[in-house]
């Protein structure tokens, strides 16, 4: 069974999503630990709740990203995972970092990439008018948010809408896809190769896999 390490800065949610996956079976795999970089995450108190490991480590304690970073990996390599998974993690990752965890590291974003990189997307999307949002679960490169998108799915946005609502939206959306793409890993179905995403030796076009 594979093993997966899980980061997280917040709530959870989305650590939720593959917690309850896992238990289910729809990922062939476990959640061998979760990591945070605030030890106030909730995201830590599911995961103990779910009898897995939880780790705050504070960048206060490091000179700077790059020490952050080599001991995070460090405390990471101690599960051996196969596959690390950011899910919620704000910190901007270390080129070293992204190196160690090369063609196993995951990420999701909450806007249809390369549209809307960084943070407030929701944000950006109502205040320019979009009728469209969505998220996007992407390997991870040195890019900030630019890594090869794997899969995509795409919510309307309504003209009385808030912030709130188009994240709710959004939310239910990614709970959804995550653990669907985290399952095509482990099954061995999902790999990077030529700087691409390849599903079933497919390369998938800059989009992602096309699901509705």
């Amino acid at each position: 069974m594979k093993k997966l390490v899980v980061l997280i800065s917040g709530n959870g949610s989305n650590l939720q999503s593959i917690l309850d996956a896992c238990a289910s079976g729809r990922i062939n795999g476990s959640v061998a630990a979760v990591f945070s970089n605030k030890s106030t995450a909730w995201g830590l108190t599911r995961a103990r709740d779910a009898g897995v490991p939880a780790h705050a480590l504070a960048a206060g304690d490091f000179p700077d990203r790059e020490a952050f970073d080599r001991q995070l990996m460090r405390e990471i390599d101690a599960y051996a995972p196969d596959l690390v998974v950011l899910a919620g993690y704000m910190r901007i990752l270390s080129s070293a970092f992204v190196a160690h965890y090369q063609d196993r590291l995951l990420n999701i974003h909450p806007s249809l990439l390369p549209k809307y990189p960084g943070l407030h997307t929701h944000r950006q999307a109502l205040a320019n008018g979009d009728a469209e949002h969505g998220t996007s679960v992407h390997f991870v490169t040195d890019e900030l948010d630019g890594g090869p998108v794997i899969l995509q799915a795409r919510v309307p946005i309504f003209p009385d809408d808030n912030e709130d609502e188009v994240t709710a939206r959004v939310q239910h959306q990614e709970h959804a896809i995550y653990p669907l793409v985290i399952s095509w890993f482990v099954e061995g179905r999902l790999a990077m190769r030529e700087g691409k995403a390849w599903l079933d030796n497919q390369p998938l076009p800059p989009q992602g896999y096309a699901y509705d």
